[in-house]
């Protein structure tokens, strides 16, 4: 019978070469898919317990002065682990300690088989949103009473075990045969449980019928939808009253329903923008409901003009939202009547034919990251319905890994391959060909836009949520983007390809092409990095820009520029030539695609540095970016258009019935104008509505502002940092944490973060940090809302499409108003070209622009009629110049305190 030891240890520290020592150990045995024994006990490290160890955990120097030293109970550990696998989260770091610990008691290290669980549930549990032990005890519905404490971390990590046993015994045989070939990279010894398990299938004669093995791989079974041909019947009004009503279909569906008359009105001003087939623009305030409030009417209209309605999301976390939270609740209100589908790029999606192909070579060149990638892999093809990348969590090589084999990868899809039918991008499309209601994104909406429609199933009605990004998105699209790294990507994934390189010209050509993307793009970072500090501008993670305009440089670096840019674009030229041959004399039809396909590649990118560097296009905006602390060739070439709204009105609106643009963050001081200008819209053309938030804003918020912080203007910026960094540490003490600090300059949110590094106790509050503490977005987010006391710094990405609601957020700082930098490069730019048409580039780009992003940040702390909370804004200008008021007059009515930061304090204090 197999035996399972699960460990866990509480110790003082991460390093035990350096006298770190254990103060808890807890083990619990697992024989036959059952817990049957477990162990505990403090230990005393003789040396002082640090603080942040003793809040973390809860033990005390008083708790372990009288419990045995390791040396009393080696014998007890060695007794359990002995004869049995060695598991733990994080394998090594347990493993290594105690057996660190028994070297030091001149005791022999522990040498049986081990098993890491987190590699286990990266494996098994391919789709968990999240692989600390609190976040797959949350996936498999565990209870973890003690987090922290080394028996119930144990006995949770025992439970996982079990449970990721149970469903890799489950796989398919096939799925158990790819992994067993996987095996012998991996951390954790499964060579015998795999064994075990494919030996139990071969006697296995029940089919599993959602399981379908085609060419050696298992997948998921997908069955065909039914059609639904339903036409809805009754007026809209009737149905809008049915539905909102008090005791109406909402309540029938929805837990805590409340109906709100602004979602209402919302819905019934789209119903009629849509049947008078116009565009228009919505202002929804938080509260509104706004999902809801477009999607009924977008519903109801394509099922009774038989048409098609297309929603566009900023994100594809808020695409995702709506297809698992909204759509669900509406299938219920119009049960087996529309068809709702989710479409997003083609790299979001699994290529089954590439990854086919990158299964069957061996494992023996790839790194760990792949290995562990091609595993999970194999694992989700039995679960996932959509093949998007989404749903993983892919390790950091693993998104490498995966260029290689998405469907933008595959290049145009091949109706002759075996898995043409099986494609999941393929079904995505048949599946929108099919339904009512398409759900997209910004991205994905302007590259169909770039493509001449070529992308989404054709549509004439469309809504437009989070409008506001749609511009910049836009602006992205209708420009390019090229950089050193996916160049040399490209030119690697050439020597990959194992061409028959025939002569020395040849095989030394793919060299040449480096060293050419090498120096250009080192030249390139030696410009942007020999600026003056005074005149660098940062992107919101750190990176130099630099403003691109050749008639600025003197005529040496032009020159050399325009040589090392033609000499790069006629190696890439010999390169395609080559590349052509190699086509005409290609048989297999797997090669021959992978050719073409890089062929592409080379031709874009030639275009892209010929726009970027050599042509002359005053319509263009150009800057590059370099990673300033990064290598030298760490260069980012971008440019995008002037004026968007052009480009959009001739591509987009002219083209489609009726628009409608939605956010709760559209308008400057009731004005529309701005994001009119940026669409490319006349009022004359378009309806325009606010629609007001039910929330109690002057009952809900407190707005305060110092009267009695530096002048940024005239004294230090250290001094202001060190006064604003003193009003985030009090005013945290008093919402206990649970604060969002917005930063315009990401060079004075790191030394925000230094100074209240400085002067706050780690036991007072965790302190976390966009572009220092790592982690995407949202698990910077995630990790916010585990800790009870976490102060969040953010920059721009932080001021929009973070929800964090209830009482996980009390407190909103917004340390500067977001005005862009003046020599931002995109801004600086577009401002140049205002002042030329004789506009106020202040006026009609700088404050609003600057007024929707305070908007935004502002609408961070309500998101409920229950949330309270308070907004400190640490910018006199607010109350000071002439302009504050079109941004106190943007957002809803609040009480507004303008005080000396103590009386402020004490003022946040009483309310609270």
């Amino acid at each position: 019978m197999t035996r399972f030891a699960v460990v866990d240890l509480e110790t003082t520290g991460h390093t035990p070469t350096k006298g770190d020592k254990i103060i808890e150990v807890g083990i619990v045995i697992v024989e036959d898919g059952a817990i049957i024994d477990q162990y505990a006990s403090y230990v005393n490290p003789n040396q002082e317990i640090p603080p942040f160890i003793s809040n973390l955990t809860g033990i005390t120097d008083e708790e372990v002065k009288d419990a045995p030293s390791f040396h009393e109970i080696a014998s007890v550990i060695r007794e359990k682990c002995d004869n049995a696998y060695f598991v733990a989260h994080h394998v090594q770091f347990d493993l290594g300690f105690l057996n660190e610990a028994f070297l030091q008691e001149g005791l022999a290290p522990l040498k049986g088989k081990v098993i890491d669980t987190v590699e286990l549930a990266r494996i098994f549990a391919p789709r968990a949103f999240g692989y600390k032990l609190s976040q797959l005890a949350e996936y498999f519905s565990i209870t973890h009473k003690h987090p922290h404490r080394a028996l119930s971390d144990a006995y949770v990590t025992a439970e996982l075990l079990i449970k990721l046993f149970e469903k890799a015994s489950q796989l398919p045989f096939e799925t158990l045969e790819h992994l067993m070939i996987l095996e012998s990279k991996m951390h954790s010894d499964l060579y015998p449980l795999l064994s075990d398990w494919m030996q139990e299938k071969r006697y296995d004669m029940e089919e599993n019928e959602s399981i379908e093995v085609y060419r050696g791989i298992a997948l998921r079974k997908l069955l065909e939808e039914p059609q639904h041909e339903h036409k809805i019947k009754g007026s809209f009004g009737e149905f809008l009253d049915t539905t909102f009503g008090k005791n109406g279909a909402l309540q029938t569906v929805m837990q805590n329903f409340e109906p709100r008359e602004s979602q209402q009105e919302m819905s019934e001003s789209i119903y009629a923008v849509f049947h008078e087939k116009k565009h228009a623009l919505i202002e929804a305030e938080t509260g509104t409901g706004k999902t809801l409030a477009y999607l009924l009417p977008s519903i109801y209209y394509a099922l009774q003009e038989d048409e098609r309605v297309l929603i566009s999301t900023y994100t594809t976390q808020l695409q995702a939202q709506l297809l698992e939270k909204e759509i669900p609740l509406l299938k219920r209100l119009f049960p087996d009547m529309f068809e709702a589908v989710m479409i997003k790029g083609k790299s979001h999606y699994l290529s089954l034919k590439r990854f086919e192909q990158e299964i069957m070579k061996s494992p023996a060149q790839d790194n760990y990251d792949v290995i562990l990638t091609k595993a999970l892999l194999l694992v989700w093809l039995t679960e996932t319905a959509t093949g998007d990348v989404d749903e993983l969590q892919l390790p950091s090589s693993g998104q490498f890994f995966w260029r290689k084999i998405n469907a933008e990868a595959e290049g145009i899809p091949d109706p002759h391959s075996p898995w043409f039918h099986r494609t999941f991008f393929q079904k995505v499309k048949r599946k929108a060909q099919k339904s009512n209601l398409i759900i997209t994104n910004h991205a994905l909406l302007c590259a169909d836009i770039m493509n001449d429609y070529q992308l989404l199933p054709t549509y004439k009605f469309a809504i437009i949520d989070e409008a506001h990004h749609l511009d910049k998105t836009a602006s992205k699209h209708f420009g390019m983007q090229v950089d050193y790294v996916s160049v040399q990507f490209m030119l690697n994934d050439l020597s990959d390809l194992k061409i028959n390189f025939v002569t020395k010209f040849e095989e030394d050509l793919l060299t040449k092409a480096k060293e050419c993307t090498d120096e250009l793009f080192r030249y390139l970072y030696q410009i942007v990095a020999h600026q003056k500090n005074s005149e660098k501008t940062f992107n919101d993670i750190g990176r130099i820009q630099y403003v691109f305009e050749s008639e600025q440089l003197d005529d040496r670096t032009k020159e050399l520029i325009k040589d090392l840019a033609s000499r790069l674009i006629f190696v890439l030229k010999d390169l395609l030539v080559l590349l052509d041959k190699r086509v005409e004399t290609e048989e297999d039809d797997g090669k021959k695609e992978d050719l073409i396909r890089k062929i592409n590649q080379i031709e874009k990118v030639i275009q892209q540095i010929n726009i970027f560097l050599i042509n002359k296009d005053t319509n263009l905006v150009k800057w590059i970016e370099i990673e300033g602390q990064g290598a030298k060739n760490a260069v980012y070439l971008y440019c995008e258009p002037m004026e968007i709204g052009p480009l959009l009105h001739e591509n987009f609106y002219a083209r489609k019935k009726s628009v409608v643009l939605t956010s709760a963050t559209l308008t400057m001081k009731g004005s529309f104008q701005y994001l009119l200008d940026r669409n490319g819209l006349d009022e004359k053309e378009v309806e325009t509505k606010i629609i007001e938030s039910p929330f109690s804003y002057k009952d809900q918020v407190q707005l305060l502002v110092p009267s009695d912080l530096p002048n940024i203007k005239y004294d230090t910026e250290e001094d202001y940092i060190a006064n604003i960094s003193y009003a985030i540490y009090e005013l945290a003490k008093i919402t206990s944490g649970r604060m969002l600090v917005l930063f315009t300059s990401y060079q004075m949110l790191k030394k925000t973060y230094e100074m209240l590094r400085d002067f706050t106790d780690q036991d007072d509050f965790i302190i976390i940090a966009q572009g220092v503490s790592s982690g995407s977005r949202t698990r910077l987010k995630k990790n916010f809302q585990s800790f009870d006391q976490a102060i969040l710094l953010g920059t721009s990405s932080f001021w929009e499409g973070v929800d964090i609601p209830g009482e996980d957020l009390s407190a909103v700082v917004i340390v500067r108003l977001p005005f862009e930098p003046p020599n931002h490069p995109v801004f600086s730019t577009r401002a140049n070209a205002l002042k030329d048409q004789g506009r106020n580039p202040f006026m009609d780009l700088a404050l609003p622009n600057a007024v929707i992003r305070f908007k935004q940040g502002f609408g961070r702390l309500i998101r409920s009629s229950k949330d309270r909370g308070i907004v400190l804004v640490c910018d006199g200008r607010l109350m000071k110049s002439k302009y504050g008021k079109y941004f106190t007059d943007s957002i809803p009515k609040v009480p507004i305190v303008y005080d000396e930061i103590h009386k402020l304090l004490d003022h946040a204090n009483e309310w609270f």
